[in-house]
């Protein structure tokens, strides 16, 4: 059980804004912030756009540095961007995301696979900062597969 890991923020969406928008204008379709949700083993995050997407997919639930957020935020002198813009559903911190790719990890009594580096997209440049894609390169937090069934919640709801 990854102890040492806080859960500041959760975020779910019901629909895209990127993914599958290349060349086109993004959606507009907010993050919903929650303070906890129901994690289903092989599907995702009830309510998710990406709960039930496709069979054993790699990122059934994403995670997101929020000491990567608060780097960007200094580095490009951004005062009024919430975590939710970079559309990962779990803001932690506590540990290096990138360390759990293709390890198995239990956060509040739920098991997940990292599977690979949630990898920034052009698109960060437009809705951060000019630059921001390549900011996050090798930071843009983690996809992960969920193996067993649970709520998930911030730390600050428990």
């Amino acid at each position: 059980m990854l102890d040492e890991i806080t859960i500041h923020n959760i975020y779910i969406s019901d629909d895209h804004n990127f993914y599958g928008h290349h060349g086109k204008e993004p959606g507009s379709n907010p993050m919903i912030e929650l303070d906890s949700v129901e994690c289903e083993a092989g599907k995702g995050i009830i309510g998710d756009r990406f709960h039930n997407y496709k069979e054993d997919y790699k990122g059934q639930i994403t995670f997101f540095s929020l000491e990567v957020y608060k780097d960007i935020c200094t580095n490009f002198k951004l005062t009024d961007v919430s975590p939710s813009v970079f559309r990962r559903n779990v803001i932690t911190s506590g540990v290096d995301l990138n360390s759990l790719i293709n390890k198995k990890f239990n956060i509040q009594g739920i098991d997940f696979l990292g599977t690979q580096e949630a990898a920034p997209c052009y698109w960060m440049n437009g809705v951060v900062a000019e630059g921001a894609e390549n900011a996050m390169k090798g930071r843009g937090g983690l996809r992960a597969k969920i193996l067993t069934s649970g709520r998930l919640h911030t730390d600050r709801s428990a």
